[in-house]
């Protein structure tokens, strides 16, 4: 029941447990069907404060594994983007366990994400503290052959980097402005490529014993690609296991590391996280699994479905059927119907 209601509270976009409590129950003839009775504000805020996360988690973690199968079987080699978003959580219901994990720059939550950029979609998520590095959490990932990773420099980790290696897979990422290389081979740059590539290097670290006993074990010589950016002085130096593509190709890589904070922005501006239904751990958690549950549902719909509609316009359309009959001719649909009439053919076919 709580997982219908949170998904209505989503797709509605209701303020408040007493919008939700009214908006839901308008619609008693359609209860039923969702095998839930009418809804009060006192048990929704009591299954907010102690039921378990778990389940959503479980659900979410199911729609971004039938999407993850969907990329194995149409992508020779998956792009994968990692990085973090914080959720802000201020005032006296939210201080008490949120206060003591503060950093310089915010109160709250992180959720962690690693994002799929050939569909569009997350693909495994992760909830911490605010205090918590992103690296601590960047580093529990079960690295895919032959994939593709970009991450910005706060997962620079040069062991971590070098596991990458034994996975046959590939990263883009940033070297941090203090560290140590030497050159070891300067590369040619294409003419046509000069006003953006100011140079590609092949580098070795300096120092293989960094600091307090700890060992560097990437030994292997790694790439530098310095970018030049347009209205900035400041050029960007991407660090890379990528020896062959072209330096072009790494530095549009890591700017496809965008579509990561474009998706954090989207599902903040337009799904149910900015104002909660309930103050606990717990509650936050649910509220932020059920966003994805329904970006899921929503992408997934839309891949099968209407692929040429933007998904803030499918979010509309949806918003605005919630407890109505939809009438669909998609694509999906028009699969059904020549699966039956083949059958019915073929029926007529062996009729004596």
């Amino acid at each position: 029941m709580l997982a219908s209601i949170g998904l209505y509270a989503q797709l509605a976009a209701v303020p408040s447990l007493r919008s939700l409590e009214a908006s839901f129950n308008f619609h008693t003839s359609h209860h039923p069907r969702l095998g839930c009775p009418p809804v009060r504000r006192s048990t929704l805020s009591d299954a907010n404060a102690r039921r378990s996360c778990d389940i959503f988690f479980q659900v979410a973690t199911h729609l971004m594994s039938f999407v993850s199968r969907r990329i194995r079987k149409n992508y020779t080699h998956a792009l994968y983007l990692i990085d973090s978003t914080s959720f802000t959580l201020k005032g006296r219901y939210f201080d008490p366990w949120t206060r003591l994990s503060r950093n310089g720059f915010t109160q709250g939550i992180k959720l962690h994400l690693l994002y799929n950029a050939n569909v569009s979609s997350p693909v495994d998520c992760s909830f911490t503290h605010a205090n918590v590095n992103d690296l601590t959490e960047g580093m529990k990932l079960n690295l895919e052959e032959y994939a593709t990773y970009v991450f910005d420099k706060g997962y620079c980790d040069y062991n971590w980097w070098a596991s990458f290696e034994s996975k046959n897979a590939r990263f883009v990422t940033r070297f941090k402005d203090n560290v140590s290389l030497s050159v070891v081979e300067s590369r040619i740059i294409p003419e046509d490529d000069k006003a953006v590539i100011l140079s590609d290097e092949m580098v070795k670290f300096k120092n293989t014993h960094p600091r307090g006993g700890k060992r560097n074990w990437y030994v292997r010589p790694l790439r530098r690609v310095t970018v030049a950016r347009e209205g900035n002085p400041v050029p960007l130096i991407f660090a890379t296991n990528d020896i062959e593509s072209p330096a072009i190709e790494i530095a549009m890589l890591y700017k496809s590391r965008w579509e990561i904070e474009l998706f954090f922005k989207w599902i903040k501006q337009h799904l149910k996280i900015k104002q909660y239904l309930g103050r606990s751990y717990n509650a936050v958690r649910i509220q932020i699994l059920t966003s994805l549950i329904a970006y899921l549902l929503l992408s997934i719909y839309r891949q099968k479905s209407q692929p040429q509609k933007s998904l803030w316009i499918l979010l509309s359309e949806v918003r605005g059927a919630l407890f109505h009959p939809v009438s669909f001719d998609g694509g999906l649909a028009r699969e059904r119907r020549r699966k039956t009439n083949l059958l019915i053919d073929k029926q007529l076919v062996f009729h004596f």
